[in-house]
C-alpha cells in the first residue's frame, strides 16, 4: 500500500488546499480560456478541481486503485496541457507528465497484484476441492 499511499496522499492534499491556497495561489497556474470556456470564476474553478482531486484521491486509496490511478494519470495530463497552454510553467508541466506516468505504473501494479491475487484464490480453491 506504500505506493498507493502516496499517489493517493497527494491529490487530496493539493485538492483541500484549492480551498485553501495556503500552499500556493492555484489560480495563477490556470489558463484563462478555461475560465472562458466555462463560466466560472477561478476561484470557484479550483474549487471544482479541488473536489475532482479529492475523490480521485480517494479512490486510490480504496479498493480501486487502479481505476483511481488511471483518473489521475489522466487528470496530470489535463494539468500539464493547461500549464502548457499558458506559455509558462514548462518544468511544472513535464513534472505532471511524470507523475502521470508514475500513475500509470501504479495502475499496472495494482493490476498484476489483482492478478496474483485471483490466481492464488483460483489455487487455494482447487487444493480444498482435491
Amino acid at each position: 500500500m506504500g505506493s498507493g499511499y502516496r499517489a493517493g496522499s497527494g491529490p487530496i492534499v493539493a485538492g483541500v488546499d484549492k480551498f485553501f491556497n495556503e500552499i500556493v495561489d492555484w489560480g495563477m497556474y490556470l489558463n484563462p480560456v478555461a475560465t472562458k470556456v466555462v463560466p466560472l470564476s477561478t476561484a470557484t474553478f479550483m474549487h471544482a478541481v479541488g473536489e475532482i482531486e479529492i475523490i480521485a484521491g480517494i479512490v486510490i486509496l480504496s479498493r480501486f486503485t487502479k481505476l483511481g490511478s488511471y483518473v489521475v494519470m489522466l487528470w496530470l495530463l489535463g494539468i500539464s496541457v493547461n500549464l502548457v497552454t499558458t506559455g509558462m510553467f514548462f518544468d511544472l508541466a513535464m513534472r505532471d507528465i511524470e507523475l502521470a506516468i508514475a500513475a500509470f505504473a501504479l495502475s499496472q501494479l495494482s493490476a498484476a497484484r489483482d492478478d496474483t491475487i485471483a490466481v492464488r484464490q483460483s489455487s487455494a480453491r482447487v487444493r480444498a476441492t482435491a
